[in-house]
Order: C-alpha cells, then sequence, then structure tokens
C-alpha cells in the first residue's frame, strides 16, 4: 500500500452522500493522473462520464477516509470486485485522482 493510501477513518455512506449531494456534474473533474493506471482495453469501458454516474446516482458499499486526506469511495462491481475512486473534495470541485477495481475481499475493515 503506498504511504498515505491507507485508510484511516470510515465513514458512513449516508454522510459521504450529504458531502457531494450539491455538486454540479461539471464541477466533478477527472485529472490527468485519473486514467494512467488504465490499459488500453479498460480504457475504452471507464470514461470520465462512467465515474460521474458513479458519483452521481450510485449508493457506495463503503467511503473513508485516508491518511492523505483523500476520499476513497468503494463502489459494487459485479460479484467479485468493486471500484475504488479516489477523490479530492474541495468547496469548489471534486477531483477524481484515480480508480480501480480491486476484489471485494480486500477491501479494508476497520
Amino acid at each position: 500500500m503506498i504511504k498515505g493510501h491507507r485508510i484511516e477513518k470510515i465513514i458512513e455512506v449516508k454522510t459521504f452522500l450529504e458531502i457531494i449531494k450539491n455538486y454540479k456534474e461539471e464541477q466533478i473533474v477527472a485529472t490527468q493522473h485519473t486514467f494512467f493506471r488504465l490499459s488500453e482495453e479498460e480504457r475504452k469501458i471507464f470514461k470520465e462520464a462512467v465515474l460521474k454516474e458513479y458519483l452521481i446516482n450510485k449508493i457506495p458499499i463503503l467511503v473513508g477516509i485516508q491518511q492523505n486526506s483523500n476520499y476513497a469511495v468503494f463502489y459494487d462491481y459485479g460479484k467479485k470486485e468493486a471500484l475504488k475512486i479516489m477523490l479530492d473534495i474541495k468547496i469548489e470541485k471534486i477531483k477524481i485522482i484515480t480508480f480501480y477495481l480491486i476484489e471485494k475481499n480486500k477491501m479494508p475493515m476497520l
């Protein structure tokens, strides 16, 4: 695990949804770093619009705050996997730092 990415505090899903509910779609932005981990095949599937769809319309299964103050948000993504999206939430916008699929049995349990 990369230093700073360790989750130090789990927050309630409803608290997270309350935090992000007033952000408009155009206030949620990808960064240059967002897609760097992806293979060409994954880039065809995961576009910025797909990530925004998760943030705006889906309910996470787990939300935590990392040591680096970014949010780690986990969404159900099939039987064995979860989509982990890391966010930097500021007053004016939400930056999607990066994301990847993780096996559900590797999700943090605090």
